[in-house]
């Protein structure tokens, strides 16, 4: 005789629950007009004692309106890489119902060149976010004495 499973037993469900605290008003919240608005948003979270020691990378997740809902510090690797997984950045972003986001990640050596792997990280959540309709705008790479911006150099 087969066993019925009793969907009603709540031992079994895990309840997925989603939040977002918000530290002001919106009227409130920094706006975007520029990547020197992202990086000095950036530089003023950014952990001063690693930016020369360990690559980080960190997201800007924004509203419609081009305020900033919130920013996360996701990853941080070792001298010269961090490993950046695509799907936490996403799920950051729809927990947040952003619809624009700006990554930034920092190179120690203070050389502000995209790397191949930084340009393919980049087109991979360019693509990403176009199928979810949350647009990248911008992609810096930061140091202590000053960012790339990938839009500004026309990389995005």
């Amino acid at each position: 005789m087969e066993k019925e499973f009793n969907f009603v037993d709540s031992n079994m469900v895990s309840e997925v629950e989603i939040t977002y605290k918000a530290k002001c008003k919106p009227s409130q919240r920094p706006e975007i007009n520029d990547s020197k608005d992202c990086y000095d948003i950036f530089l003023k979270y950014w952990d001063a004692d690693k930016i020369e020691i360990l690559e980080q990378l960190a997201v800007l997740y924004l509203n419609k309106r081009g305020k900033v809902l919130g920013l996360a510090k996701l990853f941080t690797g070792g001298i010269d890489v961090t490993v950046a997984d695509p799907r936490i950045i996403m799920v950051v972003a729809l927990k947040l119902g952003a619809t624009s986001m700006v990554l930034a990640h920092s190179h120690p050596s203070g050389c502000l060149t995209p790397s191949t792997t930084d340009i393919s990280l980049t087109q991979k959540i360019k693509k990403g976010g176009e199928f979810l309709d949350i647009k990248l705008l911008d992609h810096l790479i930061i140091s202590a004495e000053g960012y790339c911006s990938f839009a500004d150099e026309g990389l995005l």
